[in-house]
């Protein structure tokens, strides 16, 4: 089989309208920073923005994935990246993460010791529409039945963190947030 090359370079391309939008926003927040913070500030503002994202988006764009006859090679933008042989690997899925109104979608290794690891590369969202993503997968899943006993494919169980979705966590947190300031305010307001 022909080995498979997903580069974060390549699915980076977000839809017009989140770009359209992203312009919009930067251009409104440099005239509200200039405005209110003269033109020093807003150079300020400008560079600090430059020098917490630079090394973002760049880390980013140098991630990828390779699925070969060694297994699958994973980097995240430094180094050479760290392959996981096929004799390691229990398992791949997609995982698919909700929130306000749009879904993403990652695949996912499980190894054999119980971690997991995302194919940096190979994932699909609102923002990175990727139209082959089901097809890649497929391919992915492929190389893996091609490379494996099927004894050695274990499906693993559902964790606790597989029922944490950011609708969960909102449910949980939000009402111990409201209890705990209600608590605050009491003792603050309460009279002496």
């Amino acid at each position: 089989m022909i080995e498979l090359n997903y580069r974060a370079m390549d699915r980076n391309r977000p839809a017009k309208s989140y770009v359209v939008l992203a312009l919009v926003v930067l251009v409104v927040e440099g005239f509200a920073a200039y405005v209110t913070l003269g033109a020093v500030g807003f150079a300020w503002l400008t560079g600090a923005s430059i020098a917490l994202l630079a090394p973002l988006l760049l880390l980013s764009s140098r991630s990828w994935s390779r699925v070969g006859a060694d297994g699958i090679t994973i980097c995240w933008g430094l180094g050479h990246g760290r392959t996981y042989p096929w004799h390691e690997i229990r398992w791949i899925d997609v995982r698919e993460t909700k929130g306000q109104g749009s879904s993403s979608y990652a695949v996912r290794i499980f190894l054999e010791g119980g971690r997991r690891r995302s194919l940096p590369g190979l994932y699909r969202s609102d923002m990175y529409p990727a139209p082959d993503f089901d097809e890649q997968f497929q391919r992915v899943v492929n190389w893996w039945e091609l490379s494996t006993d099927q004894t050695a494919r274990v499906r693993p169980s559902k964790q606790f963190r597989d029922r944490l979705t950011p609708t969960v966590i909102g449910l949980v947190v939000v009402p111990i947030a409201v209890v705990v300031v209600a608590v605050v305010a009491l003792v603050i307001l309460a009279p002496r």
